[in-house]
């Protein structure tokens, strides 16, 4: 059974389910293009999930922040009963003084059994230096979090470009390896019936079938890595593992000449990295304000409405006539004095903090040219190695072709059919790997120049 990536996210959470608990679809295969895995993967992988839920949660922040600006209720209610109602001390003498109390002192317990109370409270900031300041962070955060949402999703597609990539070089060496064999079989058939027929010796049939052998253990190692390269594409797609990937372009279908010297001329653009320390550095600049700020007084706006209540006895406590209202309104004005030159520490530590990020905006734009430049050279190198590549293996098999003509027609060994064939092998191993090469050094300019 197969199906496309389209249909999957038609299907979306339903199948999700299914894939995990169903197991009818242990078997599914998922047909893929590059274009299709990457679109899968800025869905689903795990670290561009998280990036954007990074996002959702500094919009709260802003939220969080905006709340403190705004008046804050709050309603308590409360029932005491007094077990030990304390004693109050006066003295025995004057007016109050019983002549029954040989103290100079009279305990007098004030209080009674119950008492109760409902108490709402308001409070309004009017001024505080520190809460736009703050505000303003917030949403500074919140473009951090987009930028860093944006350098998840080039490490998304990078990682996805690559392990695509691997996967296709491994299809085709597995190819080329089975290719290989069915040559050999071919010739070890001929080769055997000559052998039999008393126009061969027995070393040219040995000869032939070591390199079958080989060739046999190999076919296992490239089955053995295209799996694991498989496992490692769904991965990073955060695609469920028990999914059969099929994917439908062929590598040499990736690379155009023509696209990789047109990204040689390109000038690239904004880093996001770049972006990245820009904010940082707004941020820290935007600390370093609030710290400052916390040395300016601070406005409030405050009010309480109560009704208290007492009685000697529970079935006292809610009569009407027992409840009394008081209420008061006032602003409260907090003139920060000393703090212990804490604030001072802190807002050097943060300029301390700011130097090192503008230090680290120098280097950041010498290692991007750096980058550029790398990564323009080692795919201008690869485009050489790929040319040369692809004309060694047109002349491999040529030779190939060659060899094998002479030795049918008796005019040529076995040897050289055999040193041929492992000649082409391995120009077509060549040939395979410059390509891929040329892919990845072109994924790595592409994120060198900001394009990704």
């Amino acid at each position: 059974m197969k199906t496309t990536i389209k249909s999957l996210f038609g299907i979306g959470i339903f199948l999700s389910v299914l894939l995990v608990e169903s197991p009818a679809f242990s078997q599914e295969v998922l047909k893929l293009t590059l274009e299709e895995s990457l679109e899968y993967a800025l869905e689903n992988n795990v670290d561009a999930k998280n990036s954007k839920l990074e996002i959702l949660r500094a919009k709260a922040s802003i939220t969080e922040r905006t709340s403190a600006g705004l008046p804050q209720i709050n309603g308590t209610f409360d029932i005491t009963h007094n077990a030990a109602i304390p004693v109050v001390f006066l003295p025995n003498a004057g007016p109050l003084q019983d002549p029954n109390v040989d103290s100079d002192v009279l305990p007098v317990r004030f209080g009674v059994n119950y008492t109760s109370g409902l108490v709402f409270q308001l409070n309004q900031m009017i001024l505080d230096g520190s809460y736009f300041i703050g505000l303003k962070a917030a949403k500074t955060y919140k473009l951090l979090s987009e930028f860093d949402n944006q350098k998840t999703q080039v490490d998304v597609k990078e990682s996805v470009k690559k392990a695509y990539f691997s996967v296709l070089v491994n299809d085709v060496r597995q190819t080329l390896v089975r290719a290989n064999l069915g040559r050999l079989d071919t010739l070890l058939k001929e080769t055997q019936a000559l052998y039999e027929a008393g126009f061969a010796e027995k070393i040219d049939v040995s000869r032939i079938k070591v390199q079958r052998n080989n060739l046999q253990t190999e076919i296992e190692k490239v089955q053995a890595a295209r799996d694991i390269s498989v496992e490692l594409l769904k991965l990073q797609m955060g695609l469920p593992l028990n999914y059969q990937v099929e994917l439908s372009e062929k590598l040499q279908d990736l690379v155009s000449l023509q696209e990789l010297n047109e990204l040689l001329q390109s000038d690239g653009g904004r880093r996001v990295e770049v972006d990245q320390l820009e904010t940082n550095l707004e941020l820290v600049d935007l600390d370093i304000k609030y710290t400052t700020s916390l040395y300016i007084p601070s406005l409030d706006l405050f009010g309480t409405y109560q009704r208290n209540a007492a009685a000697q006895s529970t079935g006292l406590m809610f009569q009407s006539d027992r409840w009394f209202t008081g209420a008061f309104v006032g602003v409260r004005l907090q003139i920060p004095v000393f703090d212990g030159l804490l604030k001072s520490a802190q807002i050097r530590q943060k300029r301390h903090q700011l130097e090192q990020l503008q230090n680290q905006r120098i280097f950041i734009e010498d290692n991007i040219r750096v980058e550029r430049f790398q990564a323009k050279t080692t795919l201008q190198n690869n485009i050489r190695t790929f040319k040369v590549q692809e004309e060694n293996r047109e002349l491999a098999l040529e030779v190939f072709r060659m060899a094998q003509i002479k030795y049918q027609e008796g005019v040529g060994s076995n040897l050289e059919v055999v040193e041929a064939d492992s000649a082409l092998k391995d120009a077509e191993n060549n040939y395979f790997s410059a390509l891929y090469d040329a892919l990845i050094a072109k994924v790595d300019l592409e994120k060198a120049l900001g394009i990704l």
